[in-house]
């Protein structure tokens, strides 16, 4: 499932982003631009404008209740019955691409190396070139993803 997420849910969109969906988001966005999205993509539209989402005729569009992102992401997951679909840190929380796998020898040249010897597994956005690995945030990271899809 794939999503256009509107500028009051910057987090949310981040965390889905986390989780492996594919979710387009603007700091700045008309709710004309975010419909026209929507449409021609065939993404889901999350908003917590009840004006944007009554105006979201022919879109599927979800509501979000909940100024918490935390109770913002389950409600999309429980919603969507997506709990099983999730992959978690497949997909670039920066240009939203989906990231690939990262051999040691060629994350030598793109990482510290403290980074390198601190690092078991490393990946790469092939659109923006971000470098990720598993650093002293990912066990946070981790916990928080557990949470989340239970």
């Amino acid at each position: 499932m794939t999503f256009v997420v509107d500028c009051m849910l910057g987090k949310a969109a981040k965390w889905l982003k986390i989780l492996g969906f594919d979710v387009l988001f603007f700091s700045k966005a008309e709710d004309d631009d975010l419909l026209a999205v929507a449409r021609r993509d065939g993404r889901t539209l999350l908003t917590r404008d009840r004006a944007l989402a009554a105006r979201a005729k022919g879109v599927t569009c979800l509501l979000i209740e909940s100024e918490v992102w935390e109770d913002q992401i389950r409600q999309v997951l429980g919603r969507f019955d997506l709990f099983a679909a999730a992959r978690p840190f497949s997909r670039c929380v920066e240009c939203n691409a989906a990231i690939k796998p990262l051999s040691r020898e060629n994350a030598a040249n793109l990482v510290a190396p403290f980074v390198l010897e601190q690092g078991r597994d490393f990946a790469l956005c092939p659109v923006c070139g971000r470098v990720f690995w598993q650093g002293t945030h990912y066990e946070d990271m981790e916990s928080r993803v557990a949470v989340l899809l239970k």
